[in-house]
């Protein structure tokens, strides 16, 4: 237990670093308050669900601190997934110096409930399936969650990860961040695609799920 704490404590101060390199030193200023308005839905909800873990289920906590995955396939994927992110969130940071796009502030706010809902989405996951790990792999007397969420998409952590990052450039000001930052959609259809595959392989009752749970991420369109 406490090496789990010491890693969330060093995973959590990482949050503060990577959004001002990303984000505020291409801004070039500190007067953003898109970014810790922002900084704010993220964290506030990350200690929140941290500790109700901790409490409830401190083995699904220990399976999101795996970082290294097990296919290469993944390893692949990830790296879009890296290229994605940092440029989704660099391109506001200079949105902001060079003064390229005009959110209002009201649409700024409303994004920023949107990101919230989402991440509300993910949380739900969380609790329905303790196996939700951050790597793709099945581990030993794992089922098949068909139920609740489950039920309606064979994937809704992804499509909370949709909902919550697709308009993270809007929440921080910018709208030509969106160009990068819809990459997610390509980089979860190869990662759904190859995590279908090892589901497939390896647990038992997976291909029978599928056939009854037809969509993948969105309902009635993929």
């Amino acid at each position: 237990m406490q090496s789990l704490i010491k890693k969330i404590i060093v995973r959590l101060a990482m949050l503060p670093l990577v959004l001002f390199l990303l984000v505020i030193v291409p801004a070039g200023t500190f007067n953003f308050w898109e970014v810790y308005v922002y900084f704010g839905i993220l964290l506030i909800p990350m200690i929140y669900i941290l500790f109700f873990f901790l409490r409830n289920d401190p083995v699904f906590l220990e399976r999101r601190t795996r970082l290294k995955e097990k296919e290469k396939e993944q390893k692949i994927i990830l790296v879009v997934f890296n290229l994605v992110f940092i440029a989704g969130f660099v391109i506001p940071g200079l949105d902001k110096r060079f003064g390229w796009s005009d959110v209002p502030t009201g649409i700024v706010l409303i994004t920023d409930l949107i990101i919230f809902l989402g991440y509300m989405l993910i949380f739900a996951v969380f609790r329905q399936n303790s196996h939700a790990s951050r790597i793709v792999e099945v581990e030993s007397g794992q089922k098949v969650i068909t139920t609740g969420l489950y039920s309606i998409v064979r994937h809704p952590m992804y499509l909370g990860i949709l909902i919550m990052y697709i308009p993270t450039p809007v929440a921080l000001g910018s709208y030509w961040g969106l160009i990068p930052m819809s990459g997610i959609i390509l980089g979860l259809i190869l990662r759904i695609a190859n995590e279908e595959k090892v589901l497939r392989q390896n647990l038992e009752g997976y291909i029978e799920y599928c056939q009854r749970t037809r969509y993948r991420l969105i309902p009635f369109l993929w």
